[in-house]
C-alpha cells in the first residue's frame, strides 16, 4: 500500500515552526508584512490570494490585498510595485498570476526588489538559485523539498525526473533537487519515449498542467512520485475515464460537477508508487507555508 504524503500536515508544522519567529519580531520591532495584488476577478486567483492573506493574519503576520482593475496598464501596475517597494513594513510582494495580456509580466518581475520578491522568480534570486547562494526560493519546487525531507524520502543519489520545464516549477525543482545531489533529468513535450525516461526515475515530479497525465506506465515500481499539478475537469466523459468506473468517486463528481486531480493518475499512482503526494492536500499548503517563511526570512534580513 503507498504511503500518502500528507502536505496538510506538513503545511501545519512549517506555519507553527514560523510562529515564535514571527512573535520575535513583532516584540522586537515589528511582525513581517506581506502585500498580494491581484488584478482583475480571477475566479481561481481570489481563491489563491483569500487562502494567502488568511494564513498571514492567522499567524499574526501584516497582510494586504490591493486589488486592480483587470484594464490596468503596465506602468500604472508598475507605480503600485514602486510604492510598495519603498514601503518600509511591506518585507514581501506577491503579484497573483496570470496578469491580463497587456501587462508586461516580465517587467512586472522585474520592478519588485529582489529583496521582497518572496516568489523566488526575479532574476537576480534566480541566478542566486543557480549558484546555490542565499535568496528566496520559488515556494512550490522549495515546499516539494519539505515534503521529501520530513517524510525522510533520501534525495542524494537518487534519478529524479521533472516533467515540465516552466521558470514557476519544472526548471528551479530540477535545480534544488541538484543541489540535493540527485541526478536530475527533466522531461518535456519534445522528450522522445517520455514514458522510458519516468520509469527510470526514483523520485518522479509531475508539473505539466494535464488531468492524470502520468499513468501507470510512466511509473517504475516503488518510485516517489509528488503531483504539483491541479487540474479541475468538468468534462463528464473525461472524468469517467479517470475514474475508471470508481463508484464513489463517481458519484462525488455528479455531485459537485467537477473533479479536482492532478498531473498524475490518482488510481495508477496509488497502486504503483512506494510515496505519493495525492491532489488535493498534497503539495498545494506546502506552497502557501513557504510562502509565509521567504516573507518571515525577508523580514529578519531585513530587520537584522
Amino acid at each position: 500500500m503507498a504511503r500518502i504524503l500528507d502536505g496538510k500536515l506538513m503545511g501545519q508544522q512549517i506555519t507553527a515552526e514560523l510562529r515564535p519567529r514571527i512573535e520575535t519580531l513583532a516584540a522586537r520591532r515589528r511582525a513581517p508584512g506581506l502585500t498580494v495584488i491581484r488584478v482583475g476577478d480571477d475566479p481561481a486567483s481570489e481563491i489563491y490570494v483569500r487562502n494567502k492573506v488568511k494564513t498571514c493574519r492567522d499567524l499574526g503576520m501584516l497582510s494586504e490585498e490591493i486589488r486592480l482593475p483587470a484594464t490596468i496598464s503596465t506602468s500604472d501596475l508598475l507605480a503600485e510595485i514602486a510604492t510598495l517597494n519603498g514601503r518600509e513594513e511591506i518585507d514581501g510582494i506577491l503579484v497573483q498570476m496570470p496578469l491580463p495580456p497587456q501587462v508586461d509580466a516580465r517587467a512586472v518581475l522585474l520592478a519588485i526588489h529582489p529583496d521582497k520578491d518572496v516568489d523566488g522568480f526575479h532574476p537576480f534570486n534566480v541566478g542566486q538559485l543557480v549558484a546555490n547562494a542565499p535568496a528566496p526560493r520559488p515556494c512550490t519546487p522549495a515546499g516539494v523539498m519539505e515534503i521529501l525531507k520530513r517524510s525522510g524520502i533520501a534525495v542524494a543519489g537518487a534519478k529524479a525526473v521533472v516533467v515540465g520545464r516552466s521558470d514557476i516549477v519544472g526548471k528551479p525543482m530540477a535545480m534544488l533537487l541538484l543541489h540535493a545531489h540527485a541526478t536530475v533529468t527533466i522531461c518535456h513535450s519534445k522528450t522522445r519515449d517520455l514514458s522510458a525516461v519516468c520509469r527510470e526515475a526514483d523520485i518522479l515530479v509531475g508539473a505539466i498542467g494535464r488531468p492524470a497525465f502520468l499513468t501507470r506506465e510512466f511509473i517504475r515500481p516503488g518510485a516517489v512520485v509528488i503531483d504539483v499539478g491541479i487540474n479541475r475537469v468538468t468534462d463528464s466523459a473525461v472524468a469517467q475515464a479517470i475514474l475508471r468506473g470508481n463508484a464513489a468517486k463517481l458519484d462525488a463528481f455528479q455531485a459537485k460537477g467537477s473533479l479536482l486531480v492532478g498531473d498524475v493518475h490518482p488510481l495508477d499512482v496509488a497502486e504503483a508508487a512506494s510515496a505519493y503526494t495525492p491532489v488535493p492536500g498534497g503539495v498545494g499548503p506546502l506552497t502557501i507555508a513557504m510562502l509565509m517563511a521567504n516573507t518571515v526570512q525577508s523580514a529578519e534580513s531585513r530587520l537584522g
